[in-house]
């Protein structure tokens, strides 16, 4: 396993290669062919050969500007910059099908880990919404409770204030 296409898969090292891009999470060809223990070309090839297993919602190409944006804030992909093609992407149902069409034991592997990571961030994405909408509520109840505690210590304060002596009358009683 000296090959940096042959080194080991987990969730970990996948999941810093998802991109967001146009609001959908997804493997840049180049990543997902290591990923699979082959080369983009070939990746590239398979998909070619089996486009119609490949709908928009399961890969699409990359714009100029999505490509400049991917090199510039992914390290790992600046060979990109100098590619003649825009680069394939690849979604999680398309990460699977691409497993499908290559049909080698690495790519069946690998897509285990490749949908396990996809699960895996979505599980985190619907924590946080969770979390998010917790501390609405929480903040919400503040709120409502800042206002009683408020007029409860308004009241504590007057009561707490001696009332004013009553004066003596001065002069006759009858």
């Amino acid at each position: 396993m000296t090959d940096s296409r042959q080194r080991s898969i987990s969730v970990e090292t996948i999941t810093p290669r998802i991109l967001m891009v146009r609001g959908q999470r997804v493997l840049i060809d180049t990543d997902l062919a290591m990923l699979y223990g082959t080369s983009t070309k070939a990746l590239n090839q398979a998909v070619k050969r089996n486009a119609r297993r490949f709908p928009p919602d399961f890969m699409f190409r990359l714009t100029l500007e999505e490509r400049s944006e991917v090199v510039t804030n992914c390290d790992h992909l600046r060979q990109l910059k100098f590619s003649p093609s825009l680069p394939h992407v690849f979604t999680e149902h398309g990460t699977l099908m691409a497993a499908s069409v290559l049909n080698t034991a690495r790519a069946i592997e690998a897509s285990v880990y490749v949908v396990r990571t996809f699960v895996r961030l979505r599980e985190m994405l619907a924590a946080h919404k969770e979390l998010a909408q917790r501390l609405a509520v929480l903040e919400r109840k503040m709120t409502s409770h800042d206002g009683a505690i408020r007029s409860l210590v308004t009241a504590i304060r007057q009561l707490m204030t001696p009332p004013a002596p009553k004066a003596k009358r001065i002069g006759f009683r009858a």
